[in-house]
C-alpha cells in the first residue's frame, strides 16, 4: 500500500494536487510539514500532521519537519479571526527547542537515505533583507493571486481586518517551499486542509521563479462527531508535554472518546494495520461496553508520547480511582502527579500545624473543609459506612486524624460513597 492509499483508507486525505501520487510512486521523494512554535509544546491537534510524516517515512520517503522560527514571528492567518500576539526571539527559541525534542520521539532520524531531518526557516530568513525579499519573492506573486485566498478574504470581510504582516505570510511560507525544493529536493508540502492556499502559493512560486514542479497534499481537519473542537477539554488543550497535561490526563482523554469518534481516531492516530483495526471494530460493535477501541487507542498513543512506564502508571491511576488498587500506590507518585490525578476533584487546604495536634473527623470533613455540608451529615454517612479516608472506612464519628494520615507527608484522600473523591492538602 503506497502513501496516498494509506492516508485514504485511514480517512486522513483531504485534497491532493493532480500528479502527486504518480510522482510519489516513482521512488523516494522528500516532503515537509511546518510546525509553528507558538508554545513550548505541541498538542494533540498537531498529531494528524505528525502521523502524516510518520506514514510518509514508513512508505519509504524522506520527511522534513520544518520548525518555523521565522514564520512564528509573523503568525499564520489561516483559520484565525484575529491576529496572534507576536513572540519575542527568546521565547521563540525556547519553544523551538521544546518542539524539536518532541518531534524526535515520533520520526526516525537515523534510518539511512530516508532519515527524517529537522529544519528551521529562521536559518534562511535571518539574513534575508526586506528589499531582497520584495525583489526576489514579491515580484513573482501578484496581489490579485494573494487576495483570492480564502484565509485572506475571510479576514478582510471580518471586523478586524488584516495587517500587512499577516498578508505576507503566504509569501514567506511559499518561499520556505521554494528553499526546501531548491536546497533539499523537497517536491511535496503537506499540511491540514486549512493550509491549502499557503501550500499552493509555494508550488506556484516554484513554477514562476524557476519553472519547477512541486506538489501538494492536505489532510482532514479533525472534529468530534458532535461538531465540537477536537483536542479541547474543560481545562483547555491536551498537550504532549507531561508538565502541561499529565500522562494520566492524556490517557483519559483518549479513553473517554465516544464510540463514533474512536472508530475514526484509531485509524488516524495509531499505526495498527487495517486488518487489526477492522477486527477490533467488529468486536467493538458486538460488545461496545468492552470499549476495546478506546483502550487500544489510548494505549498506543500514550506509549508513543509518554513511554511504557507512564502508560502503566496511567492504568494504575485509573484502577486506583475506579478499581481495587490500594492507597499505597500514591507513594509511587510525586506531588505533581497526585495533583494531576485528582484534577477536577474538589480539594481543600488545611494547616499542617493544626493537623499535628489531631483533628476530629467530623471537624475535618465539615468544618475545616466542606466535604459534608454539616457535622450531622458527616456523622450520618460515617455511621452508614459510606465515608472513607485513604481508602479505609471511617470507623466512628469520634475518630481523630493527625499527620500520620498524610500520604507523602502532604495529602489526605477522602471518599464519600465509592466514586466521590476529595483531596485535602496539608500546608
Amino acid at each position: 500500500m503506497n502513501f496516498v492509499e494509506e492516508l485514504t483508507w485511514r480517512g486522513m486525505l483531504h485534497t491532493i494536487m493532480p500528479g502527486t501520487e504518480e510522482m510519489l510512486n516513482k521512488g523516494m521523494a522528500s516532503g515537509y510539514i511546518g510546525f509553528d512554535p507558538t508554545a513550548d509544546s505541541l498538542h494533540v491537534g498537531h498529531l494528524t500532521q505528525i502521523m502524516t510524516l510518520i506514514h510518509f517515512q514508513r512508505a519509504g520517503h524522506k520527511p522534513f519537519a520544518l520548525v518555523g522560527g521565522a514564520t512564528g514571528m509573523v503568525g499564520d492567518p489561516s483559520g484565525k479571526s484575529a491576529e496572534r500576539n507576536l513572540l519575542s526571539e527568546d521565547v521563540l527559541q525556547h519553544n523551538l527547542e521544546a518542539v524539536k525534542a518532541q518531534l524526535t520521539r515520533f520520526l526516525d532520524f537515523d534510518s539511512g537515505m530516508n532519515s527524517a531531518e529537522m529544519v528551521n526557516n529562521y536559518d534562511w530568513f535571518k539574513n534575508f533583507t526586506f528589499l531582497d525579499f520584495i525583489r526576489d519573492v514579491g515580484k513573482h506573486i501578484t496581489v490579485n493571486y494573494m487576495m483570492a485566498k480564502d484565509s485572506v478574504k475571510k479576514r478582510l470581510e471580518g471586523d478586524t481586518g488584516m495587517s500587512f504582516t499577516e498578508f505576507t505570510y503566504q509569501l514567506v511560507q511559499g518561499y520556505d517551499f521554494y528553499y526546501l525544493w531548491k536546497n533539499h529536493n523537497c517536491t511535496i508540502q503537506m499540511g491540514g486542509s486549512d493550509q491549502w492556499g499557503n501550500i499552493v502559493t509555494g508550488t506556484e512560486f516554484i513554477r514562476r521563479k524557476d519553472a519547477g514542479e512541486a506538489f501538494a497534499l492536505t489532510t482532514q481537519l479533525i472534529k468530534k462527531a458532535d461538531g465540537t473542537k477536537f483536542g479541547k477539554t474543560e481545562s483547555g488543550a491536551v498537550w504532549l508535554d507531561a508538565e502541561r497535561t499529565s500522562p494520566y490526563q492524556f490517557y483519559q482523554f483518549w479513553l473517554n472518546t465516544t464510540d463514533v469518534d474512536a472508530k475514526a481516531y484509531i485509524r488516524i492516530f495509531t499505526l495498527y494495520d487495517r486488518a487489526v483495526i477492522e477486527a477490533w471494530e467488529a468486536e467493538h460493535d458486538a460488545a461496545p461496553h468492552t470499549r476495546i477501541l478506546q483502550k487500544a487507542l489510548a494505549k498506543d498513543i500514550t506509549i508513543r508520547v509518554h513511554g511504557e512506564a507512564e502508560y502503566e502508571k496511567a492504568i494504575k491511576s485509573s484502577e486506583f480511582l475506579f478499581g481495587n488498587i490500594g492507597i499505597e500506590f500514591l507513594n509511587e507518585l510525586n506531588d505533581a502527579e497526585v495533583l494531576a490525578l485528582f484534577s477536577g476533584v474538589p480539594n481543600f487546604s488545611i494547616s499542617l500545624d493544626e493537623l499535628k495536634d489531631g483533628i476530629a473527623v467530623t471537624d475535618l470533613l465539615a468544618a475545616k473543609t466542606t466535604v459534608f455540608p454539616s457535622k450531622g451529615e458527616a456523622k450520618k454517612m460515617i455511621a452508614g459506612g459510606g465515608a472513607a479516608i485513604n481508602k479505609v472506612k471511617i470507623a466512628t464519628a469520634d475518630d481523630v486524624y493527625n499527620t500520620e494520615a498524610l500520604i507523602g507527608g502532604k495529602f489526605i484522600i477522602v471518599q464519600k460513597g465509592k466514586k466521590n473523591y476529595f483531596l485535602i492538602i496539608a500546608e
